[in-house]
C-alpha cells in the first residue's frame, strides 16, 4: 500500500472506526473519519483522495450507496470499497454494478482489508533508483517494455553502440536521451540528427563539419556533430535512410575515431558515444544491398524494439496522466481527472502514430476541454469515429448485439471478461477497472471461467 495514501473511512461505529484509522495510520497512510453521510460528504469534496472505506449502513434516510454516488460524482475513478453487516449477494452486485471496487462483510480481517485497499491504490513507481531504468514521458508497465527496460540498464552505463528500432513517435529519441542520461557521459552533450531530413551533401556536412571554401557559402570552418558531441552522446535517427556512400563514411569514423571535415586535410580525433535508431528493418535492407552489413554490425552492439503503443493498451493511462500533467503545465491549466469512459475509448484506440500522437490529442483535450474533467465530448474526432463505428454493431465481448441474444448470460460474461484481459494485455488490476468489478471477483470469474 501507498504510503502517502489518502484514506476516508466512513464508519458510524466509532470503536471501529477507530481501530480501521490506527491500522492504516501505523503503515503511513492519511486517514480520514466520517461518521455520517454529511461529514462524508464534506471531507470528500474538501480534499483530494486515493480510496474510501464505507459501511453501507449509516443514519436514518442515507447509506453507503449514497457516498459511492457522492465520491464518483467528486472523482470518476476513485475507488470504494464498502463494507457491510450482513452477507448480502445481491446488495453486494447491486453495489459492484454501480461502481464499487469491492465488498466485504462484517466483521473485518483487517489484514485482508489492507490487502484490498493495497491492491486499489498501488505503489507510484519512483525512478530515480539505481536500479531502475525509466525516464521522463515513456513509461510502461508492459512484459515488452520491461524486457527493454532490463536491456537498457545493462547497456547505459557503458559506450557500446545501441540500435533502437520501433515504428514512428514510440519514443525512440526520449530512449536515446535517457541511455545518455544513464550513462558516465550525462553531463556532456547529446546531439540529435535526423538522416532522412537532410541531403546527402548537407548530410556530411552536419556530422563531419567543413574548412572554409570547401564549397560555395562555406564562408568560415564549421564543426559538425561528432566534433561538437565529442565526449558526449550522438543519436542518429532514421538511420536506415541514410545514403550509401555516407554509410561508408560514418563506418570509418565508428572504426577509428578520426572524422574528416569536408573540404579538409587532417583528421580531428573524437570520442563519441553512438546511438542510432530506425522505423525500418535494417536486416532487410542489408539482404536488398540498401544497407552496408558491416556497418550495420557496427552499430548493433546491443539492439532494442519499442513495441507500438497499440500493442501495450494497458500504457496508456500511465502516459496520459504524464502528458496531461505537463500539457497543464504549458497551458497554464487546472485538469486532473479523465472519466472512466473516455479512458476506455483512449485505450481502445490503435494510435498509429504511438506515444507522440498521445501526447498531441492531449494536449489539444487540455485546450479545448471546459472544465477541469476530460469526458467523450472532448476527445478529437478521429477517436470519436473509431467509437462510434464500434459501438453499434460490437460489444467488448466481440460479439454484435444480435449474436449476443440468445447466448447464456455465463457465456457472455466468459467472453468479455477474457477479450477485457486481452485489451490491458493480461494486467488484471487494469481489467478489473474497466469491467468496475473488485480484482478478487475478477480472480474468482478468470478460475470460474478457466481463462
Amino acid at each position: 500500500m501507498r504510503k502517502d495514501a489518502a484514506i476516508l473511512i466512513v464508519e458510524p461505529d466509532k470503536s471501529l472506526a477507530a481501530r480501521l484509522a490506527a491500522a492504516f495510520e501505523s503503515r503511513g497512510a492519511g486517514v480520514r473519519v466520517a461518521h455520517s453521510f454529511q461529514q462524508a460528504r464534506d471531507s470528500i469534496t474538501q480534499e483530494p483522495l486515493d480510496i474510501v472505506l464505507c459501511a453501507t449502513h449509516l443514519e436514518k434516510g442515507t447509506d453507503g450507496i449514497a457516498v459511492l454516488a457522492q465520491a464518483q460524482r467528486q472523482s470518476p475513478t476513485i475507488p470504494v470499497i464498502l463494507i457491510s453487516s450482513t452477507a448480502d449477494i445481491n446488495a453486494c452486485k447491486e453495489a459492484i454494478k454501480l461502481g464499487a471496487y469491492d465488498y466485504l462483510v462484517k466483521p473485518l480481517d483487517v489484514d485482508e482489508l489492507v490487502r484490498m485497499v493495497g491492491r486499489a491504490v498501488p505503489p507510484i513507481t519512483v525512478f530515480h533508483e539505481p536500479e531502475d531504468f525509466a525516464f521522463s514521458g515513456v513509461l510502461s508497465r508492459s512484459a515488452a517494455m520491461q524486457a527493454v527496460y532490463r536491456v537498457l540498464r545493462r547497456v547505459a552505463p557503458t559506450d557500446m553502440p545501441v540500435l533502437i528500432e520501433g515504428e514512428s513517435g514510440t519514443g525512440k529519441e526520449l530512449t536515446a536521451k535517457a541511455i545518455h542520461s544513464s550513462s558516465g557521459r550525462e553531463e556532456k552533450a547529446f546531439y540529435p540528427i535526423n538522416c532522412a531530413g537532410l541531403a546527402e551533401t548537407l548530410l556530411e556536412s552536419e556530422l563531419f563539419g567543413h574548412v572554409k571554401g570547401a564549397f560555395t557559402g562555406a564562408t568560415a570552418d564549421r564543426k559538425g556533430m561528432f566534433q561538437l558531441a565529442d565526449k558526449g552522446t550522438l543519436f542518429l535517427d532514421e538511420i536506415g535512410d541514410m545514403p550509401l556512400a555516407m554509410q561508408a563514411k560514418l563506418l570509418r569514423v565508428l572504426e577509428d575515431g578520426l572524422v574528416m571535415p569536408v573540404g579538409g586535410t587532417s583528421p580531428v580525433k573524437v570520442d563519441v558515444r553512438f546511438i542510432s535508431a530506425t522505423n525500418h528493418d535494417l536486416a532487410k535492407l542489408v539482404e536488398e544491398k540498401k544497407f552496408r552489413q558491416d556497418l550495420y554490425f557496427r552499430i548493433k552492439g546491443v539492439s532494442v524494439t519499442i513495441p507500438p503503443l497499440r500493442n501495450r493498451p494497458q500504457d496508456v493511462p500511465e502516459l496520459f496522466g504524464y502528458f496531461l500533467k505537463e500539457a497543464c503545465e504549458e497551458l497554464k491549466r487546472d485538469i486532473h481527472l479523465i472519466t472512466e469512459p473516455a479512458m476506455r475509448a483512449m485505450m481502445a484506440f490503435p494510435w498509429p502514430g504511438n506515444i507522440r500522437q498521445l501526447r498531441n490529442v492531449i494536449r489539444t483535450m487540455v485546450v479545448m476541454c471546459d472544465n477541469d474533467t476530460l469526458d467523450l465530448r472532448d476527445l478529437p474526432p478521429e477517436i470519436s469515429r473509431v467509437r462510434q463505428l464500434q459501438a453499434p454493431s460490437t460489444s467488448v465481448s466481440g460479439y454484435s448485439q444480435d449474436e449476443m441474444l440468445g447466448r447464456p448470460l455465463e457465456d457472455v460474461e466468459r467472453q468479455h471478461i477474457q477479450k477485457t484481459l486481452e485489451l490491458t494485455g493480461q494486467n488484471r488490476a487494469e481489467a478489473a477497472k474497466i469491467l468496475q468489478i473488485g480484482e478478487r471477483t475478477l480472480y474468482r470469474k478468470i478460475k470460474e471461467y478457466d481463462l
